[in-house]
């Protein structure tokens, strides 16, 4: 068993206000529809509890359910952790998106995650496995800020 880590940083200006990317932000329920491979959140407090579909990852299939602590700071900061008691769980996310608004009009959207996941495999897998998650996040990212943009109005003809 090893840890493997892939991590994303990006940011956007969207035309959207500020509270309008906050609410998206923050709806569970849109995240998990509009995010690859996220099949539910769950939330319970501050605790979101997110379940993954199987994603195959060098023969091994990982479905990842896991804990975040969700500390939310109202249109300026989100940051997320994994939850200390739930040492069970194999995947974790640790994060921040900011919020800013746009000299020009708009928001300043920012997110830095890493996710981490323990797996069957051996630490000399390590290369291939981290090459197959960072695309894998990739993925999730452009298709989750395409979806984003679409459900504020802000989709590209």
């Amino acid at each position: 068993m090893a840890t493997f880590r892939a991590r994303d940083r990006s940011s956007a200006v969207l035309r959207s206000p500020r509270s309008e990317v906050w609410a998206a932000l923050t709806d569970a329920d849109l995240i998990a529809k509009i995010t690859p491979y996220v099949t539910s959140i769950t939330v319970d407090g501050d605790r979101w509890v997110w379940r993954l579909a199987t994603i195959p990852v060098l023969g091994a299939s990982v479905a990842p359910a896991f804990t975040e602590v969700m500390e939310l700071h109202p249109e300026e900061r989100i940051e997320f952790t994994h939850d200390p008691a739930r040492t069970d769980e194999m995947t974790s996310v640790e994060g921040t998106y900011l919020l800013a608004d746009h000299a020009g009009g708009g928001t300043d959207v920012t997110i830095d995650l890493q996710i981490a996941c323990t797996l069957p495999l051996p630490g000399l897998a390590r290369p291939a496995v981290e090459r197959v998650m960072a695309g894998v996040v990739k993925h999730m990212g452009s298709v989750f800020s395409r979806n984003l943009l679409k459900h504020l109005g802000e989709a590209q003809a």
